[in-house]
């Protein structure tokens, strides 16, 4: 996303520096626990050393805490306007995962972990946006979220969507027979709700016996993934737990069914990916995906945590050769709205109002 991001805006005319964690912090003096906040305070250090080289920075949630309290304590300083980054809701993140911790199904979220991230995590969340100037939110129901909570004037943070690469848009061919090859594409996580496919996919399987189900970027191996699903489906899933970028185009292309049930999001580039590919997706009516698939139209939504309903909306594309065009095409055609160049251009406005308030806080 950064790197699209760049590249989009030195088209336009921009001179862009991208810093990251090793960029800055070579190595935490407290240990990883708190790396988050080491980094947030080294960026802001970086930027006050050269507070003229820049017109606006762009710090993504929750790394911008930490300038942004400074530059609330130095209001006369004559640093660069902050303007945030942010994916997704933390709100929702809890929310969703308490109720996954009473079915236990959470593999991290016990009594422990939510207080370090109530009194860590989530004050980082909160001094980040409260001291933005500006805010990009990748999904609609975090950018209500911050204005509401946080009492943001409207136009100060604004929707900005994560975009697709134009390499994406393939041409598709649509089999008439039933499809058979699902593809999941993701870390494999609690939240991601995988839970829910495995046990969707165990039912999908007893009907489709030549069915097949690929999780790639699951950044942990096959016995991992395999252990969620029932014994007798296993052997249908392959499991590939790096993608190389290079090679991400023809995952997509050599399968029929984008299968996303994650819980919660800000928008994965996963599933814009897929649709820019021409697959019919089925996904959760929750944050990040509801604000781009369009339900009966772009793709099916399902409520989350709901391995029934998942199981019942993939079985309908696995049986349907005109749905799976139509939804198909129409999700392409969709995701021609969400390229870099366009995304890009909403978050350059973004920093033009930061810009210009800057300049008349000086005059």
């Amino acid at each position: 996303m950064v790197f699209n991001h760049a590249a989009e805006l030195t088209k336009l005319g921009h001179a862009v520096d991208c810093w990251f964690l090793d960029d800055i912090l070579k190595e935490p003096r407290k240990g990883k626990r708190f790396e988050a906040r080491q980094f947030a305070k080294a960026v802001s250090r970086k930027i006050q050393e050269q507070p003229a080289k820049f017109d606006v920075v762009n710090l993504h949630a929750p790394w911008g805490c930490a300038y942004g309290e400074w530059r609330r304590k130095n209001p006369g300083s004559g640093t660069p306007p902050y303007v945030l980054t942010m994916q997704g809701s933390e709100e929702r993140y809890v929310e969703a995962m308490r109720s996954e911790d009473r079915k236990g199904r959470a593999w991290n979220f016990g009594w422990k972990n939510r207080l370090w991230h109530r009194i860590y995590h989530q004050r980082m969340y909160d001094a980040a946006i409260e001291t933005a100037d500006y805010g990009a939110v990748a999904n609609r129901e975090a950018w209500i979220c911050a204005e509401l909570k946080y009492g943001k004037k409207p136009g100060r943070f604004w929707y900005v969507p994560n975009g697709t690469e134009e390499q994406f848009f393939i041409a598709r061919e649509y089999r008439e027979s039933a499809a058979c090859k699902l593809l999941f594409v993701g870390t494999w996580l609690d939240r991601k709700g995988v839970y829910y496919l495995a046990e969707a996919f165990g039912a999908v399987a007893k009907k489709f016996p030549e069915c097949r189900l690929t999780v790639a970027g699951s950044s942990v191996g096959s016995e991992e993934v395999k252990k969620l699903f029932a014994a007798e489906v296993r052997a249908q899933v392959e499991v590939i737990p790096f993608v190389k970028r290079e090679d991400a185009v023809a995952l997509y292309a050599a399968h029929d069914v984008f299968v996303f049930p994650s819980l919660v999001e800000g928008m994965p580039l996963t599933l814009l990916e897929a649709m820019a590919s021409g697959m019919p997706v089925v996904t959760t009516n929750t944050c990040g995906m509801a604000d781009v698939v369009e339900h009966e139209v772009n793709g099916l939504l399902v409520p989350p945590a709901d391995a029934e309903q998942l199981t019942e909306a993939v079985e309908r594309v696995i049986r349907s050769g005109d749905l799976r065009r139509r939804l198909g095409l129409a999700a392409q055609e969709t995701m021609r709205r969400y390229t870099w160049a366009k995304v890009t251009q909403q978050l350059e406005d973004v920093f033009k109002l930061a810009v210009a308030e800057q300049g008349r806080i000086r005059t």
